[in-house]
């Protein structure tokens, strides 16, 4: 019983950051009374996962829509400042964002919880896995940069034709709560809308599947897996190669810390070895530790009474 809620506990921790993260970004709670957008100097600053500006309880950006809107503005302006924000993120937190500060996260992993068959993972999703790089190129990148040197005006292709996250915390709530939006509605609500639930249904069947398939900040934040300060590490020295760690996970991972890791730290916890650890604990610390697996390993067969631990 006592291993069973120790295993529990980091992941409820983790949860009740997400949740502090979901509320902090949407701290503007009268916004969801009045139906209204805040735009306050917040607004000028990003939050460093996913949540849509155009939430009513939104009190600052969106990088992805910040970055699109500044991709817009290249003709005249370098994207100095959301350009260094991510950079400065990605090396710092790398896809821990994903983990633990993104809202959009939080949400997906709750609607896996809802009881169903679920799609095991494998060679397809693994391939699946690199379209959001894709989307990060076309939607992110090429259409905002189009149409800001052909036709002069700013376009963010992601925000505007696919972001479920925009439609669920921003789209919804405005329609449903502001009469001044309901006459705005047509055929592009209304697929960003069905997109939305279709993505939300595949969520209840396949863990994460908006961050595994399709999501391009967490395509972002991948480029910094091998460098990010506070990721998720492995002692090669105590390591025993059983791959335990890549079969529980319910990401796509090859090996730990790769550019599908959310850094959730879980692994950490099926590891019979100790083996893994986050890049803010200390080496020494790490290097020291001695854990029951380690004693029972170095004293052979005998100390588990013939039997190897599993």
């Amino acid at each position: 019983m006592d291993k069973r809620k120790k295993t529990k506990r980091p992941d409820f921790r983790r949860k009740c950051i997400q949740l502090v993260s979901a509320l902090l970004y949407n701290a503007n709670l009268s916004g969801f009374a009045s139906g209204t957008i805040y735009k306050g100097d917040l607004k000028g600053v990003c939050v460093p996962g996913l949540n849509c500006y155009s939430c009513p309880g939104a009190v600052a950006s969106c990088p992805l829509g910040a970055l699109q809107n500044a991709l817009s503005a290249m003709p005249n302006k370098l994207p100095l400042y959301i350009a260094g924000f991510l950079l400065l993120v990605g090396l710092g937190l790398g896809r821990i964002v994903c983990g633990f500060l993104c809202p959009f996260g939080l949400i997906q992993e709750l609607l896996y919880k809802i009881p169903g068959r679920k799609l095991k993972k494998g060679r397809w999703s693994r391939r699946l896995s690199w379209l959001k790089y894709a989307v990060l190129a076309v939607f992110v990148a090429a259409i905002p940069l189009w149409y800001a040197y052909t036709a002069g005006y700013p376009l963010p292709g992601f925000c505007k034709y696919i972001c479920p996250a925009g439609t669920l915390e921003g789209g919804i709530p405005l329609v449903a709560l502001g009469e001044t939006y309901r006459p705005l509605i047509g055929w592009l609500f209304t697929w960003k809308t069905a997109l939305c639930a279709a993505i939300l249904l595949l969520c209840v069947f396949c863990y994460r599947a908006f961050c595994r398939f399709l999501c391009p900040l967490g395509a972002i934040y991948s480029f910094f897996c091998r460098v990010a300060l506070v990721a998720v590490r492995v002692d090669e020295g105590k390591c025993d190669g059983c791959g335990l760690c890549t079969r529980k996970c319910l990401m796509d991972v090859e090996k730990v810390g790769d550019r599908e890791c959310i850094q959730c730290g879980l692994c950490r916890h099926t590891c019979p070895r100790g083996a893994i650890y986050f890049g803010w604990e200390r080496n020494k610390k790490h290097e020291t530790e001695t854990t029951v697996s380690d004693n029972a390993a170095g004293a052979g067969p005998a100390a588990s009474g013939g039997v190897p631990e599993q």
